[in-house]
């Protein structure tokens, strides 16, 4: 099973990318999707994060616009909540993994948007970055409601610069030529992989999360 990670920074067109692989018929593992679950109803995350931020917990479930001041300009809360959720998103993810290879799938994607700055690259057999030029980028992101440009800047100190990413590599999906340039570059990404063997899965020199 060829393990590829997806990742690109913000307003880059991961998720939209994310569709493609689904609409040609590969697993994708959604991270987010993953977060929102463990601090949404009856998640497992949500007792930790209320214990750790007061106040933030609102009809059983973590209410977001509540946490996220607390923790956005504050690197000391955001690595609690970090340290509190990640392990959690891991074994979601290593599961996930399970599942497909008893499938016996040929590519999983994992979709994770810190995929590098969480070291999940480690355990992928490639990776491909969701790219798009900065000015682009910026019309994107400021389209979307509430956000300013100090935010994006916020945003972008937080995360890996987009240059960093495409040295890291091994294909690159490039979202500003319009979608069927992108859709014809994620099928031929899938026909280099599909018949490649995983280095990674299965993941004995990964422990699993307790």
């Amino acid at each position: 099973m060829y393990i590829l990670g997806l990742t690109g920074s913000i307003g880059m067109g991961k998720t939209t990318a994310a569709q493609a692989f689904r609409h040609f018929g590969v697993s994708v593992y959604d991270a987010d999707a993953t977060v929102h679950h463990l601090t949404g109803p009856g998640g497992k995350a949500v007792a930790a994060v209320g214990e750790a931020f007061p106040g933030v917990v609102k009809d059983g479930q973590v209410d977001r616009s509540a946490l996220g001041p607390k923790v956005f300009d504050d690197k000391a809360a955001l690595a609690t909540l970090e340290a509190i959720l990640h392990p959690m998103v891991r074994g979601v993810q290593y599961e996930y993994l399970r599942q497909a290879a008893k499938r016996h799938e040929k590519i999983v994607v994992l979709d994770v948007p810190l995929l590098f700055e969480v070291g999940t690259d480690q355990i992928c057999d490639g990776v491909a970055v969701v790219t798009a030029p900065k000015y682009l980028q910026k019309i994107r992101v400021l389209s979307r409601p509430g956000m300013t440009e100090d935010r994006l800047a916020q945003v972008l100190e937080s995360q890996m610069p987009d240059s960093e990413k495409r040295k890291r590599a091994d294909f690159l999906i490039q979202t500003s030529m319009g979608r069927n340039h992108s859709l014809l570059c994620i099928r031929n990404i899938i026909t280099i992989v599909q018949n490649q063997p995983g280095r990674n899965w299965p993941l004995k020199q990964i422990r699993q999360p307790k």
